[in-house]
């Protein structure tokens, strides 16, 4: 499985942005399908972002026109630039490889990185 290791979270002010980073370990990275996904705490965990590996792209309806999720094979990461944060989008962000643009997990995930959007 492919190591995965999120960064780039942190305590920001609504209307404010982040951007996350995710750094993957293996070789073929530009083959492989990612995603972005959080959980806020007691929820489920849910999909939120993937990019094909060429480059499609889509959304949950919840951060549609706010995130925008990006790849950079040569660096072999992917990112996800979050604007006009709002509240509820506070939650532990995790990056995965995903089997498909439904956005289902081959189950390597990262440790996560935490997201908090407060005043």
């Amino acid at each position: 499985q492919v190591q995965l290791v999120e960064s780039g979270g942190g305590l920001v002010q609504p209307g404010g942005s982040l951007r996350l980073s995710c750094a993957a370990s293996t070789s073929i990275f530009s083959l492989y399908a990612m995603g972005w996904y959080r959980q806020a705490p007691g929820k489920e965990r849910e999909y939120v972002a993937g990019i094909s590996s060429g480059g499609s792209t889509n959304y949950a309806d919840s951060v549609k026109g706010r995130f925008t999720i990006s790849r950079d094979n040569a660096k072999k990461a992917v990112y996800l630039q979050m604007n006009c944060l709002k509240p509820e989008d506070t939650a532990v962000y995790y990056c995965t490889r995903i089997a498909n643009m439904r956005g289902d997990s081959t189950g390597s995930w990262g440790q996560g990185t935490q997201v908090t959007v407060s005043s």
